[in-house]
């Protein structure tokens, strides 16, 4: 089923997981027990995300056809511009049609660390509006999302041309936007006013994924994926004694921001689930559905 269907067709929020291929074919097992836990959620659909330049490309591929085989979920593969050929793409999405996974999000990507600039490390498709592009020219049935940034894209400063260029990518043929984590919920309604604003009228899911670690914080913001941590939660995890009461403010602050967001009647609520399933769970059971 093609997730813009599921939005269209589900009245009540959806809720969907994000997981990653392992790098060790020990972790392959510990993986499908995680998605086995989080199986009573009845999630609305999975994803499954690619590493930087598609370095993870073939086990994200494996992945995905195993859990559409083994579980029978809807499931959205992550599909990157960065180091990719018209070719590769096309065969990728043939694959795809051939084993009934109708739906991907198509991303420019992360630069691979040992390619100097973004510029170089581009093929056949510069930017993530001419992978939608080629996508619905060639594979229309498909369906597509795309990513969208509360707190704004690093590469992009200036919020205006950013929501031009989303535009864009609706007009091409994108179903709806997930956006990147964020840890307050007035940057995801503010974005959603913008996006309306701009004449983008498909679904904006939020991402949501809880603080567990002091390390883990800090890695969010290295990686500019969810670089504003609001004052109140950055002197609760600081002040934390370990990694267990951390886990437990992210999970109370995490729970409250879902909550608000079903509330204010969202379409649907992506957890990045870092594999692994107690916070997500927790997380769940905690909302008032």
């Amino acid at each position: 089923m093609l997730v813009k269907e599921i939005l269209e067709t589900r009245k009540e929020p959806i809720f969907s997981l994000e997981f990653f291929p392992p790098k060790k074919q020990e972790d392959w097992d510990t993986l499908f027990e995680t998605i086995s836990n989080l199986f009573p959620l009845n999630p609305s659909y999975v994803s499954v995300t690619y590493g930087a330049g598609g370095s993870t490309r073939e086990r994200t591929h494996n992945l995905v056809t195993r859990i559409q085989k083994e579980t029978g979920l809807t499931v959205v593969s992550h599909l990157t511009c960065i180091g990719s050929e018209r070719s590769e793409i096309e065969n990728i999405l043939q694959l795809y049609t051939e084993n009934g996974i109708n739906n991907v999000l198509a991303l420019r990507g992360d630069k691979p660390a040992d390619i100097p600039t973004i510029a170089e490390a581009v093929k056949d498709f510069p930017n993530a509006i001419d992978l939608v592009r080629f996508i619905k020219a060639n594979f229309p049935e498909m369906g597509v999302g795309v990513a969208g940034f509360p707190e704004g894209h690093p590469e992009t400063p200036n919020r205006i041309k950013e929501l031009e260029y989303l535009k864009a990518k609706v007009d091409a043929g994108a179903d709806y936007i997930v956006t990147q984590l964020f840890f307050d919920n007035r940057d995801y309604f503010d974005y959603v006013e913008r996006c309306e604003i701009a004449g983008i009228n498909v679904p904006v899911i939020p991402g949501i994924m809880p603080i567990t670690t002091k390390k883990g914080m800090v890695r969010m913001c290295e990686l500019a994926l969810g670089s504003r941590i609001p004052a109140p939660l950055l002197k609760k995890v600081l002040d934390a004694a370990d990694d267990k009461e951390v886990a437990e403010i992210g999970i109370e602050w995490a729970t409250r921001q879902v909550q608000e967001l079903i509330d204010h009647h969202v379409k649907g609520v992506h957890f990045y689930t870092l594999n692994q399933a107690e916070a997500t769970l927790r997380i769940f059971n905690n909302i008032k559905k």
